[in-house]
C-alpha cells in the first residue's frame, strides 16, 4: 500500500519553503513544489497509461489549498475516464488558436496584405491610393467581418453598387486587392475553400465586362491644326507652370514625369532627358531626346540654389497636378482640353502625318507594346529615331498654321 501523506493545514502549507516536492494531503498525488529560486506551485503527480505524470496546477498561493485540492480532483476524474489532463489542454489551446486565426477581420488582413505590397508601389501616391480604395468601398460593408467569413454575397455587396454607378474602372481595382487580399488569408490559414472575389469563371458571370458598361473616355485632345496658334500664346503666358506645360508637350511625356524631373536626370550637352524606372508608368527607365526648343527652354530657366526640380512649386517643392491644368485657364481652354490630351495630339500627328513607324512613336510615348511576342524580341528603344521625331514635332508645333502644311510632312522622308 503507497504511503498516504498527512493533509496539511493552510497555515501549515504556508510554511513550506524548503526546495523540492512536498505531499499536502487531501488528494493523493497533490504536492507543493518549491523551486530553486523559492516561487510554489502546485503539482499532481499521477499515473497515466503506464506514465508518470507531473501534471502542473497553478501558482501558489494565487491558487489556494483549497483550490488546488478541488483541481487535482479534476483531473483525477478525467483520468479515471481514459483522459490525459496534459494533451487535453494542448488540444484546447490549439483549438483556441485555430479559433483566433479564423477571428482576424478583413480590414486586419487588408493592413498586412498592404504592408507586404508596400514594396511593390511605385510610389506614395499608389500606396495611398491602393488602400484608401479598400476603406471607402469595401471597409463599410466587409471591414470588421472574419475573413473565414466572406462570401460571394459580401462580394456583391461591395461590387454592386460602382457597376450600377458604372464605376467599373474602380470597381475593377476594388476586386482584384479583394482577391489579393483573400488569397493571403487563405495562404495564411485564416480562411478556406474558393476565393469569392476571383473574376475569370467566377464574377464574370455576374458582372457584365468593365470595358462594357462604361467605355473608356479619351483625354480631351487639341485638334492638330490648332497646335502652332496654342503654343504662340502659350509662350505668352509667365510662370513655371507654364513652362513646365510647354516642355510636357514639347517632350509628349506625362505630367507626372515632368513635374517630377530633376536636374540630375538631364543632359543638356547630350540633348538627353533619363527619366528613372522608379518614376515611370512602366517601372522602365526612358529615355526622352530634347529637340532645340527643349533645350532652349531649359537653359531659360533659372535654378534654384539647394533645389534640383527643374520646375520647382512656389514652396520650392515639385509642382501640383493642377499646376499645369491651371495654365489653361486664362487661355479659355479650361474644361476643353486636358494636359494629357497633348500626347494624343502628338500620338495623332506622328501616325497620321509622318513616316515615322508605329514602335519608334509608341516608344516616344513609354508605351509597351500589346504583342508580347514582338515586344519579347525588341531590345532597342529607337532613340536615334526618336531624336529626329522630336525635332520635327517640335518645329511643327511652333511652324504649322495651315492643313496643307500638315500633309507637306508626309512628304518627308525619315
Amino acid at each position: 500500500m503507497p504511503k498516504i501523506a498527512k493533509e496539511l493545514s493552510a497555515p501549515e502549507v504556508s510554511r513550506i519553503i524548503q526546495q523540492g516536492f512536498k505531499p499536502v494531503g487531501g488528494v493523493s498525488g497533490l504536492m507543493l513544489q518549491v523551486a530553486k529560486g523559492g516561487s510554489r506551485s502546485w503539482i499532481l503527480r499521477a499515473r497515466i497509461g503506464g506514465k508518470r505524470r507531473d501534471i502542473g496546477l497553478g501558482g501558489y498561493p494565487e491558487v489556494s489549498l483549497k483550490l488546488a485540492r478541488e483541481r487535482a480532483l479534476e483531473k483525477k476524474s478525467l483520468i479515471a475516464k481514459g483522459i490525459d489532463p496534459v494533451e487535453d489542454k494542448r488540444a484546447a489551446r490549439a483549438r483556441l488558436i485555430a479559433s483566433q486565426r479564423n477571428t482576424i477581420t478583413f480590414d486586419e488582413a487588408a493592413d498586412k496584405v498592404h504592408e507586404t505590397k508596400s514594396k511593390e508601389f511605385k510610389n506614395e501616391k499608389y500606396k495611398s491610393q491602393w488602400i484608401s480604395a479598400i476603406r471607402t468601398y469595401a471597409s463599410p460593408i466587409i471591414g470588421n467581418m472574419p475573413v473565414s467569413e466572406i462570401t460571394l454575397h459580401e462580394i456583391k455587396a461591395v461590387l454592386t453598387p460602382l457597376w450600377d454607378a458604372k464605376k467599373t474602372d474602380t470597381g475593377k481595382k476594388l476586386r482584384g486587392n479583394i482577391e489579393s487580399i483573400l488569397a493571403w488569408a487563405t495562404v495564411h490559414e485564416y480562411r478556406t475553400g474558393e476565393n469569392p472575389a476571383r473574376w475569370q469563371g467566377y464574377l464574370d458571370q455576374i458582372f457584365a465586362k468593365p470595358s462594357k458598361v462604361n467605355k473608356r473616355e479619351h483625354h480631351a485632345a487639341l485638334p492638330i491644326n490648332d497646335m502652332a496658334d496654342f503654343m504662340t500664346k502659350l509662350r505668352q503666358q509667365d510662370g513655371i507652370g507654364a513652362r513646365a506645360l510647354e516642355f510636357t508637350i514639347l517632350t509628349a511625356t506625362r505630367s507626372g514625369e515632368v513635374r517630377g524631373a530633376t536636374w540630375d536626370e538631364i543632359d543638356l550637352n547630350a540633348k538627353l532627358w533619363i527619366i528613372p524606372a522608379e518614376r515611370m508608368k512602366a517601372a522602365r527607365e526612358h529615355r526622352v531626346p530634347l529637340s532645340d526648343k527643349a533645350i532652349e527652354l531649359l537653359k531659360a530657366i533659372p535654378r534654384i540654389e539647394g533645389n534640383n526640380h527643374v520646375f520647382p512649386s512656389p514652396r520650392g517643392k515639385a509642382l501640383s497636378d493642377m499646376s499645369l491644368l491651371a495654365v489653361l485657364k486664362p487661355m479659355g481652354l479650361k474644361g476643353q482640353i486636358t494636359v494629357h490630351g497633348f500626347r494624343s495630339t502628338f500620338r495623332d500627328w506622328a501616325g497620321e502625318f509622318t513616316h515615322y513607324r508605329r514602335e519608334e512613336i509608341e516608344h516616344a510615348l513609354a508605351h509597351s507594346l500589346k504583342d508580347k511576342s514582338e515586344a519579347a524580341y525588341q531590345r532597342g528603344d529607337y532613340l536615334p529615331k526618336r531624336i529626329a521625331l522630336m525635332q520635327d514635332w517640335s518645329d511643327f508645333i511652333f511652324s504649322v498654321k495651315k492643313n496643307a502644311q500638315v500633309i507637306d510632312i508626309k512628304s518627308k522622308k525619315v
